[in-house]
């Protein structure tokens, strides 16, 4: 066998890839984790059925309605039949019950007139150019709060602060600044709330999809509870169809598929480095919730928000997740 030393020559040395150009390995936890709750969240309620889904749910909502009915009246005159006294008295409770079904249905049929309303007070707030649409709008406004006893006061120094103004902007500013602003508090405390009780569950809470359960629930008593401070006054449809409107924009925009760009700025650099994985999700997911938030305050909002008064997302957010974190450091 030969010693001699044996020479391997290189084709291309140019062409081997360089070390430093490789791509980063992706970590594996973070992707076996999957997105964070809020966006599964969003994503389910955003989610729009087909149109034959549609007419699969309806069509069997009216067969089953439809042999409710006819079982219903069936009972209720074999019941007469056999024994009239007691038949007669079912009888009725059906009655009451078809009652009080045609009343709901009609406070859900006014409460998405409700919203409908406060979709054209914002259309038409938008298009106020001068001073007499401004003037227009502002009348329309109050008289869509009109009766409203904790707003009572703000309606009366409205009135009395209008006259003085010239300007189509400067008024609506003024009512702005009487009639909204005091709810804008109301409705960023609940935000603030729902953020740190979505914080706080898939922090402390081991359960598989118990944070995507809590991200949905708390996001809709979130949209209903600001709907109603706003004057919305949403039923169960009104609410649902609110919710699919606002996680539905967010999904569009891709606005709920970030969450560690806002807390880094927020919470430090480094922070979510130095964090367990279940407090980094639930500080993840807060963010995120709160961010739902204020795109309901947005949607639900009889008025767009002027520069001088539009929350501030990231201050939002400090408020409501920074108590979590000095609690958890």
């Amino acid at each position: 066998m030969s010693s001699k030393p044996v020479l391997i020559d290189l084709e291309d040395e140019t062409d081997a890839p360089s070390v430093t150009e490789a791509p980063p390995v992706p970590e594996l936890q973070a992707a076996a984790a999957g997105p964070p709750a809020m966006e599964q969240a969003a994503r389910i309620a955003a989610r729009r059925p087909s149109r034959l889904a549609r007419w699969f749910w309806a069509l069997l909502v009216a067969v089953i309605g439809a042999m409710a009915s006819v079982a219903a009246w069936d009972f209720a005159a074999g019941l007469i039949a056999r024994v009239p006294l007691l038949g007669w008295a079912v009888s009725a409770g059906l009655a009451v019950l078809l009652l009080l079904a045609f009343a709901m249905a009609l406070r859900e049929l006014a409460a998405l007139s409700r919203l409908r309303r406060v979709d054209t007070l914002r259309h038409q707030a938008e298009d106020a150019a001068d001073l007499s649409a401004a003037r227009g709008f502002t009348a329309r406004l109050e008289g869509f709060y009109k009766g409203r006893e904790d707003l009572a006061w703000h309606l009366a120094r409205l009135a009395e602060r209008q006259a003085e103004v010239m300007d189509g902007d400067a008024l609506l500013l003024l009512a702005e600044e009487e009639l909204l602003v005091p709810l804008d508090a109301l409705a960023l405390r609940e935000v603030e709330a729902a953020a740190r009780q979505v914080a706080t569950v898939t922090a402390l809470v081991p359960m598989a999809l118990a944070d995507v359960v809590a991200a949905l629930v708390s996001s809709l008593r979130m949209i209903r509870r600001v709907a109603g401070i706003y004057g919305g006054r949403p039923g169960f449809f009104s609410s649902w169809r609110l919710t699919r409107a606002v996680l539905a924009h967010l999904a569009a925009t891709g606005a709920v598929a970030a969450g560690d760009d806002l807390l880094e700025p927020v919470l430090g650099g480094s922070v979510l480095s130095k964090l367990s994985r279940r407090f980094g999700e639930g500080l993840v997911n807060g963010a995120l919730s709160a961010r739902v938030g204020i795109a309901a305050m947005e949607v639900c909002r009889p008025m767009p928000f002027s520069a001088q008064h539009k929350p501030s997302t990231r201050k939002v957010v400090q408020r409501a997740l920074t108590g979590l974190f000095s609690k958890a450091g």
